[in-house]
């Protein structure tokens, strides 16, 4: 029996397979030790920033404290603190929209100043004392002369 060089090449060919899958065939991984329960894996951590408190909000009333004030007779008032030294007000007096700034005076825990501005061109300046976070006392006077007794939270 004669054979070729394509019959050798295909035979050897053959036998490298057998021999390939026979080595395989022999293999096994057997774990030494119990494998731990899977997790997916855990991207990088993100950092949540601390969350600011939220400001608090409070009413406020002025009450007419001379004749020119009595004309427009008590006005509510809306402050806002943003518990960083800082508060705003809104209100509105005799038709006329304000708002303005408060802050503390400086050296004061307790006392403060604002100051408004109306939409019509008037402007109003106050002066307060808080007795806690929420509650005080002060007054305010419009550029015309009105003054009223503040009474601030309660």
């Amino acid at each position: 029996m004669k054979l070729d060089s394509r019959t050798v090449v295909h035979a050897t060919q053959w036998a490298a397979v057998l021999l390939a899958g026979a080595a395989l065939a022999g293999c096994y991984v057997v774990p030494t030790q119990p494998m731990p329960p899977t997790s997916p894996v855990a991207g990088p951590t993100a950092v949540t920033p601390a969350t600011p408190p939220a400001p608090v909000v409070f009413t406020a009333r002025l009450y007419p404290a001379n004749d020119l004030a009595a004309q427009y007779g008590i006005v509510a008032a809306s402050v806002t603190n943003d518990l960083n030294g800082r508060g705003y007000f809104t209100t509105a007096i005799g038709g006329e929209a304000f708002s303005g700034e408060a802050t503390r005076v400086a050296g004061s825990a307790r006392d403060g100043q604002a100051s408004g501005a109306g939409n019509r061109g008037s402007f109003m300046s106050c002066r307060y004392t808080m007795n806690t976070s929420t509650l005080g006392s002060g007054s305010c006077r419009l550029n015309n002369g009105a003054v009223f007794s503040m009474h601030v939270g309660g």
